[in-house]
């Protein structure tokens, strides 16, 4: 998945957010603002490299903050409303006189801070470190910093972003968009008379250390779940007396190789076969357009399988050999 993909993405659902979080605040309805504490103290954890800890769920409840890092030194207020009475209210809680050596940040996750409330000077009775251009976070703030991070770190977020904000997997939804997505890249591919193809099972989580795929292990484990689904349906379409499944394995056989040439790191290596095979399916003359979420999940779980089943990767010695079919 490129950037741009993965920005959208990234965008789409954190706008959607805030924009729910401050008409939900306009009736009252605060139940998703505290949850959304946690959510932002994760997501910001990814960006800045903190540790922050959400202490209103915690039996440390500090009135006046809502999250901290303690390794960082970092304290941050969490709002939905975001006024220089806000702020300065915020600022001037005596809970601040223990921490006059940690940087006060100030979290507002609905509407855009305006330009004048940045470069606005607060009262600041207790000398607290703050930096309104800087140290005022909203969602296009988050949005600079998440554009300018690396492919691996923007992917990082998007991952994150999909398990908290994306819609739960629809398991007959999912069935039918990957018979398509097989389709596609059976057609797409080469044809050759073949026979069934031997299909490999063995310890994965073995091949993951070997391979040293830790920092995708999350996607592995998650789709793997879809590994007998997935040989019904490379069997009803054997049936029809085209090898599909192997013209799926052979074309992301084939982009594993020449991802692999690039000198990439493993992770960059599995994320990157992925990304190869959407361009393909999107480039098709037969792709019938789906929301690019589900199409993606669609190729991750075929990498998936096929990193399960022996296509791509390395495998260690010792392992074992199944035929299932």
């Amino acid at each position: 998945m490129n950037r741009n993909v993965l920005f959208n993405y990234i965008e789409e659902k954190l706008t959607t957010l805030a924009t729910r979080i401050e008409l939900r605040s306009k009736l009252n309805l605060l139940e998703l603002n505290i949850h959304s504490e946690n959510f932002f103290a994760e997501l910001c954890n990814i960006i800045f490299d903190l540790e922050l800890k959400n202490l209103n769920f915690s039996y440390q409840n500090i009135n006046g903050i809502d999250l901290i890092d303690y390794k960082n030194k970092v304290v941050v207020q969490v709002s939905s409303t975001c006024t220089t009475s806000k702020i300065e209210s915020s600022l001037s809680k005596d809970v601040y006189r223990n921490y006059t050596d940690y940087k006060y940040k100030f979290m507002s996750i609905s509407k855009n801070t305006p330009d004048a409330l940045k470069n606005k000077i607060f009262k600041n009775p207790y000398n607290m470190e703050f930096d309104p251009k800087q140290d005022i976070w909203d969602i296009p703030l988050l949005l600079r910093k998440i554009l300018i991070k690396s492919i691996d770190k923007q992917r990082t977020i998007y991952d994150f972003i999909q398990s908290e904000l994306g819609e739960s997997i629809d398991c007959a939804k999912t069935e039918s968009n990957l018979a398509k997505v097989i389709n596609i890249l059976a057609e797409e591919t080469f044809d050759i008379n073949a026979v069934s193809p031997e299909i490999n099972s063995f310890a994965i989580e073995k091949k993951i250390l070997f391979n040293d795929l830790k920092d995708a292990k999350g996607i592995i484990d998650d789709y793997k779940i879809f590994y007998h689904r997935l040989d019904e349906i490379y069997m009803e379409f054997d049936k029809e007396g085209k090898i599909k499944s192997f013209s799926v394995f052979q074309e992301i056989k084939r982009q594993y190789i020449l991802v692999s040439k690039k000198g990439n790191t493993p992770t960059q290596i599995f994320y990157e076969i992925s990304d190869c095979i959407m361009k393909i399916i999107m480039g098709s003359s037969n792709y019938n357009i789906m929301p690019i979420e589900e199409l993606q999940l669609c190729v991750d779980i075929l990498v998936v399988d096929a990193f399960i089943r022996c296509k791509i990767f390395k495998n260690p010695e010792g392992y074992h050999h199944v035929v299932t079919r």
